[in-house]
């Protein structure tokens, strides 16, 4: 009973699906933590390391600026031609970049050289933009990882995985991604502690030496790239009949559109997926500008502000809400199978949007965590979802490209948002940016529910009218 009570949880959780995918599958998942794992240290140095080479705070915030802009235009350029020049060899070729530009940042302390490192080789993936409070220059984190990596990563796992897995390996694929940033904040944060109290070390030598780290880390992610297999490349021959793996698009522009020989190196876009990427590119711009109204840092600067809490205890409870978070990506997975992805996405969401427009209501530090916690509980439990519906309603000869457009479209229009925070909190309306975060949110679940739950309802419907005649047969024959 307990064995079986066990294998249960274990199958809800998606052990089972992960653990049965194919290797090619395991190493996209390595290489996504080993990367966050890169990216988290570079986060938490960058700015500190500009600061102590002597560049002021309105040059660090062009810097990242300028990265910002150079990043999203070389992921774009890449995502769009990955499929062409082969998924492996862009992946490859971003850990060399990856690496090389570490060892930059470790030898060099000129600005603007390290400014073409840090857009070659992506070394602040989105993670720190500036914002103008009062008559200074920030900075905030917004999680959102930019470069071609993930695209290339998630348009290759739904590639790999039947569609009944999608939404469990995507969940651990999250997970994973979730936890090598943290380790590699914190990692990062006790090796130049360490340098510099015992070792004697000053800030700019242990920065350096963090950098030969990070682009260590970048030669791993190069030999996990080339054991990649030539399955994770898009397939260009005439896929077979599968109802269960079929995309949703195909339903509407018929298999001979979707499976038509692309002419260029670009990916050809139907009609039919040019509406549904632009429906997408909205929505998800929507979310992403409602996300950079209140990320991570701005958040921790409501509660440092209005309940006067020191770095410790600040630490020890985001960190607390982060674990709770990524945790729950492994129980939207199990949601997903009954309801569907975008009901998951959507009515998981909606608790966590409530929550986060009322962590500025009570007056007490009390009430506030509660509402912290309850945000964390579900903020996380859309991500696995959504990057399975994307999977399903896409072509695979579109994915890489179109979700590529889509990451760029997000970050963006999260990059815009910590400005307009800065300015609420500048004039005392810090609590504005919590409702308007709320309320932008709302809109975009509905949004969702309203223009996507069609597109599950009619797949799923197709599938069981062809599984249908099948079972009847099957049957027959058994008996």
């Amino acid at each position: 009973m307990a064995s079986k009570f066990a294998t249960r949880i274990l199958e809800e959780l998606g052990c089972f699906s992960i653990y049965n995918s194919p290797l090619d599958t395991k190493l996209l998942c390595i290489q996504r933590f080993v990367r966050l794992f890169a990216y988290g240290g570079s986060t938490l140095i960058l700015v500190s390391y500009l600061s102590a080479l002597g560049v002021s705070k309105s040059r660090v915030g062009l810097f990242m600026t300028l990265t910002l802009i150079g990043d999203v235009f070389i992921s774009l350029i890449l995502t769009l031609f990955a499929d062409a020049l082969g998924r492996k060899a862009i992946l490859a070729l971003g850990a060399l970049l990856m690496s090389a530009s570490g060892i930059v940042f470790a030898l060099s302390g000129d600005y603007w050289v390290l400014l073409a490192a840090a857009i070659f080789g992506v070394i602040s993936p989105g993670y720190v933009l500036p914002f103008k409070y009062g008559f200074d220059t920030e900075f905030c984190v917004s999680g959102n990882e930019v470069g071609p990596f993930r695209a290339i990563e998630e348009s290759a796992v739904a590639h790999l995985t039947p569609a009944s897995n999608r939404s469990d390996v995507y969940a651990w694929y999250s997970l994973v991604g979730t936890a090598g940033t943290a380790f590699g904040i914190m990692t990062c944060g006790w090796v130049v502690n360490s340098l510099q109290s015992t070792q004697g070390m000053d800030n700019v030598s242990a920065y350096r030496l963090a950098f030969f780290g990070y682009a260590a880390l970048g030669m791993i992610k190069f030999i996990l790239s080339c054991g990649l297999s030539k399955r994770v490349e898009v397939d260009k021959s005439p896929a077979k009949d599968d109802p269960a793996t079929r995309p949703l698009l195909e339903n509407e522009i018929g298999p001979e559109a979707a499976k038509r020989p692309k002419k260029s190196k670009l990916p050809s876009i139907s009609q039919a997926s040019k509406g549904i990427v632009v429906n997408l590119c909205i929505l998800f711009a929507l979310d992403s500008f409602a996300s950079g109204l209140v990320p991570m840092s701005w958040v921790t600067y409501f509660f440092r502000q209005k309940f006067d809490l020191h770095e410790g205890r600040l630490g020890s409870l985001f960190f607390t809400t982060s674990i709770i978070a990524a945790v729950s990506m492994l129980v939207a997975s199990s949601i997903a199978k009954r309801i569907g992805n975008i009901k998951t996405m959507v009515f998981t969401h909606l608790p966590s949007t409530i929550a986060l427009s009322l962590i500025p209501v009570p007056s007490s530090l009390s009430g506030a965590i509660v509402f912290l916690v309850l945000r964390s509980c579900t903020q996380s439990m859309d991500v696995a979802p959504r990057s399975a519906f994307l999977a399903d309603i896409i072509l695979p000869s579109e994915r890489t490209a179109v979700m590529g457009t889509i990451n760029v479209v997000k970050t963006c229009a999260q990059s815009i948002s910590p400005s307009i925070t800065g300015v609420l909190a500048d004039h005392g309306l810090f609590w504005v940016s919590f409702v308007m975060a709320g309320s932008l949110k709302v809109i975009y679940d509905l949004g969702m529910l309203v223009v996507f739950v069609g597109h599950e309802k009619r797949e799923e419907e197709e599938a069981q009218a062809e599984a249908a005649p099948n079972q009847t047969q099957n049957s027959q024959s058994a008996a």
